[in-house]
């Protein structure tokens, strides 16, 4: 499954997730179906260009207006839009849902991602440093949000 396969090659290659752990094809399903209505897919000439979801940002009901999300596009296909029309049919796909707040949580070492979110109307809001550990180096994390 070629979401698995981004996702790993993210995982696997930088800092710009925390985790270690891979997904597998079941993962990406299990996600699939708990986020009916949240995962979008791009193609760009009937070939996989990345994909987008939200989930839930913290438990409980009263954060149930509040997502964090996530977009991946694949190396071949960034720079060409696709993280935009991803991000722009996200949020649209959001605010149906009720929506209120979308927040995307950052490696410090991901700067073209914060410029890119920057680029989209979110604002940093938090830096909460050296919260991750991979590859012996310490990472902090950026949160950014949007009110939709």
């Amino acid at each position: 499954m070629e979401i698995a396969a981004l996702w790993n090659r993210m995982i696997r290659d930088t800092l710009s997730t925390f985790t270690t752990l891979e997904k597998s094809p079941a993962d990406i399903e299990e996600m699939i179906e708990a986020r009916a209505g949240a995962v979008l897919i791009a193609l760009q000439q009937d070939e996989f260009a990345g994909f987008a979801t939200y989930g839930p940002f913290r438990a409980g009901p009263d954060y149930a207006a509040t997502v964090e999300h996530t977009i991946l596009v694949s190396p071949q296909h960034q720079g060409a839009g696709v993280g935009r029309h991803l991000l722009e049919a996200l949020q649209a796909n959001a605010r149906a849902q009720g929506v209120h707040v979308m927040v995307a949580g950052i490696s410090h070492t991901n700067i073209a991602a914060q410029k890119f979110h920057r680029k989209m109307g979110y604002d940093e809001v938090g830096r909460m440093a050296q919260v991750g550990f991979k590859n012996a180096q310490w990472l902090d994390l950026v949160l950014m949000q949007k009110i939709l």
